[in-house]
């Protein structure tokens, strides 16, 4: 897909380089594609992880070889990681063709293909999957020294629910409806994570909820400023929220992981996915997965971000086949190549 090189790279993340490439005439000699990653807010992991993942599969025209130590990425293409409201809005976008990929949710994802849940009636058939990346831990934020005994004491309390279009929402919904707490006796706040944790230091909520690869930036702010608690899900609630979103499965964030929080704590994570669209090139989304798999791409995830590190060619297939959602042909034959899919 062609766009206009000023209008995106004007409003896209990490692009300082790719406009002096541009500038010094390197791109006139080759055609450029530009391919838009969907992520979520700045003070989530989403975001920093598809810049990540964007300059690993990015070769603009004008770029040294991979062989001659330039970025292992696709020839001639720009990735731009862009802000969005996460996971239901990408799968939306990426649908519609205002995308040509993003991240998701595990649960999002599948509701989204199948037409279920919050997707009932209009479902999103042309998903395809790229890649697992990381597991995304449920936080439910305290102010620091404000304790919980269960979810159900939320019931009255001004409760940030993360931004309407996301994949957080949409769980965090389904899994207090178990306990008796919906919109109706909550006073809800629509926010994404940084806004959510301003306004829980500012006083103005009592607790928040937010799905994230950890260390949460946002929350690393929080915990070092005013503080914060983390609550622990009890073994019930554990196995009732992966009873209601099977993709929420249990997980513990390690004391220390938020200097601040200093015991285990009990939660819920889904796995974060790399999704497209069907109708996006074979050969294209072939070479953007062995991309995404390069030494170079290594290095950028290894030092990029903590939970990039995590995210590896030996996990990349990981409860793919439960999501129900076919690979894209393309990442399908970089995986039957390397050995994943027999």
């Amino acid at each position: 897909m062609k766009h206009s090189t000023m209008k995106l790279l004007g409003k896209s993340a990490g692009t300082a380089i790719l406009l002096s490439m541009l500038a010094g005439g390197a791109a006139t000699a080759q055609e450029m594609t530009f391919f838009r990653i969907g992520t979520g807010g700045a003070g989530g992991t989403y975001f920093p992880i598809g810049g990540i993942i964007a300059n690993a599969i990015s070769n603009p025209p004008g770029s040294r070889p991979c062989d001659k130590g330039g970025n292992c990425g696709v020839d001639g293409l720009i990735a731009i990681a862009q802000s969005t409201n996460a996971s239901a809005h990408n799968v939306n976008a990426i649908q519609a063709g205002q995308m040509e990929a993003g991240l998701t949710g595990a649960a999002t994802l599948h509701f989204a293909y199948k037409g279920t849940q919050k997707f009932e009636g209009n479902s999103k058939p042309d998903l395809r999957v790229i890649a697992n990346l990381f597991p995304e831990d449920l936080h439910l934020v305290l102010p620091k020294d404000a304790k919980l005994a269960s979810l159900a004491d939320l019931k009255g309390k001004r409760v940030g629910i993360a931004q309407a279009g996301s994949g957080t929402q949409i769980a965090v919904e389904l899994i207090l409806a178990d306990h008796g707490v919906n919109r109706g006796n909550i006073e809800e706040a629509e926010l994404n994570n940084a806004q959510s944790a301003e306004r829980l230091a500012d006083g103005q909520l009592d607790a928040y909820f937010y799905a994230a690869g950890t260390p949460v930036s946002a929350m690393i702010q929080l915990d070092s400023t005013k503080g914060m608690e983390l609550y622990s899900f009890s073994d019930k609630e554990v196995t009732q929220a992966n009873k209601t979103v099977p993709y929420y499965v249990p997980s513990t964030i390690k004391a220390g992981v938020y200097p601040g929080v200093t015991y285990d704590v009990s939660t819920v994570a889904v796995n974060g996915i790399l999704v497209t669209n069907a109708k996006q090139p074979e050969e294209l989304i072939y070479n953007i997965t062995k991309a995404l798999w390069s030494k170079t791409a290594r290095k950028l995830l290894d030092n990029g971000h903590a939970k990039g590190k995590v995210i590896t060619l030996d996990t990349a297939l990981l409860g793919i086949d439960g999501i129900g959602v076919p690979l894209h042909p393309g990442a399908e034959r970089f995986y039957k190549e390397a050995g994943l899919i027999k």
